[in-house]
């Protein structure tokens, strides 16, 4: 009786895979196929790769799927270190993600060393696993092939960057059209409404008052509209450069909207590549916008610097703030690109966008742009 309830116990726990059983005839062999063989035949046909490790991050088990992606034959894959298919970066990275699990997981992007020498972008999925006593493993990894994914966005990328410059092309035909057609007969207008208004002599009374009004309106009506067209293509930052495009566009800021705003510039020897300095000053404008839609700020500080092979330019306010990873998976309206735009300039130029912000403490925007080599000789 102890002997058969050990044998039960032993096909509970799944320490028995075959029992061979005597009778009459003789003796007969039955496979068991229990709750696990389920769950290990989805792993297998699934289309990810599929491991648990130990603490020290010794495979123990993986599956043909994870072996096809490092192309390297599933028996030399287990009892192997994971480590072996890391970057030197994505080992630390992996290290301090295990010495402190998140019980609910975590995820990271790696480059996965292949066998023969080349890299495989990939995603890994981490969850600790509970201690049973029998199984040694501690972790759970699923691992996604981003070969496609980044290919995409890569293609999406270009898509974007394509649609930036055509934005460009008719940004410049608008604001030559707004100077030509619009802003120039407005300037004749108020001219001959000037000269109308003098004519007028003081008992006019209330034609002259009218003529003053519309000289007036008319005056700040072309000031406006020269105001879009310089918005639209600075002539300033095609003959002067980014630093005097800075200074007028916090000037015009700080007058138009009551917020001040100071400006902190490195002096530059030369001038900067013409696509940098666009996309700078795109990034500026979109930033103040945002400032003077949403922040409630009461200061900006706005500053250029140069640290090697790096520009950076940097946009603080002390405004009333935001959640920025809440921000870009909420707002998917007009107003929710601008930021979304404003990284993708910064990452298509080769940089990054870092945005600090919280409820009540203000946003700082920090956009690093690498140079290119002639750039930096100069």
């Amino acid at each position: 009786m102890t002997e058969a309830e050990e044998t039960l116990r032993a096909v509970r726990i799944g320490g028995v895979d075959t029992l061979v059983i005597a009778g009459k005839q003789g003796p007969k062999v039955f496979t068991l196929q229990g709750a696990e063989h389920a769950y290990r035949v989805l792993i297998e046909s699934m289309n990810e790769g599929a491991l648990t490790l130990t603490a020290d991050e010794t495979i123990l088990y993986a599956n043909q799927c994870f072996a096809r992606m490092v192309k390297c034959p599933l028996e030399q894959v287990i009892g192997s270190s994971f480590r072996r298919f890391l970057s030197a970066t994505d080992r630390a990275t992996l290290r301090s993600l295990l010495k402190r699990p998140d019980k609910s997981g975590s995820k990271i992007q790696i480059l996965l060393n292949v066998d023969g020498g080349s890299q495989m972008p990939a995603q890994i999925s981490i969850r600790p696993l509970a201690r049973n006593g029998i199984n040694r493993a501690t972790i759970s990894m699923v691992v996604t092939d981003m070969t496609e994914a980044r290919y995409n966005e890569e293609m999406l990328r270009t898509l974007t960057h394509r649609v930036v410059q055509a934005q460009e092309v008719e940004r410049g035909r608008v604001a030559l059209e707004l100077h030509d057609t619009i802003t120039q007969p407005l300037c004749a207008i108020l001219l001959r409404c000037q000269a109308l208004e003098d004519k007028l002599s003081a008992n006019a009374g209330p034609a002259k008052g009218e003529a003053m009004k519309l000289c007036e309106m008319l005056g700040q009506t072309a000031k406006e509209v020269e105001r879009i067209s310089r918005d639209l293509r600075p002539s300033v930052l095609e003959h002067l450069g980014l630093i005097e495009v800075l200074r007028g566009t916090g000037t015009e800021f700080a007058k138009r909207t009551g917020i001040f705003l100071k400006l902190a510039c490195v002096e530059l020897t030369t001038r900067l590549p013409e696509d940098i300095e666009l996309a700078l000053y795109r990034i500026l404008q979109e930033a103040l916008k945002n400032v003077q839609k949403h922040a409630h700020a009461r200061h900006v500080t706005v500053q250029l610097t140069k640290p090697g092979d790096i520009v950076q330019l940097v946009i603080k306010d002390d405004g009333i703030g935001f959640n920025p990873d809440h921000h870009s998976t909420r707002r998917k309206g007009k107003d929710g690109l601008g930021l979304l735009g404003m990284r993708e300039r910064a990452i298509y130029m080769g940089g990054a966008l870092k945005i600090k912000s919280a409820r009540r403490t203000g946003t700082e925007i920090e956009i690093r742009l690498p140079l290119p080599p002639d750039a930096i000789r100069r």
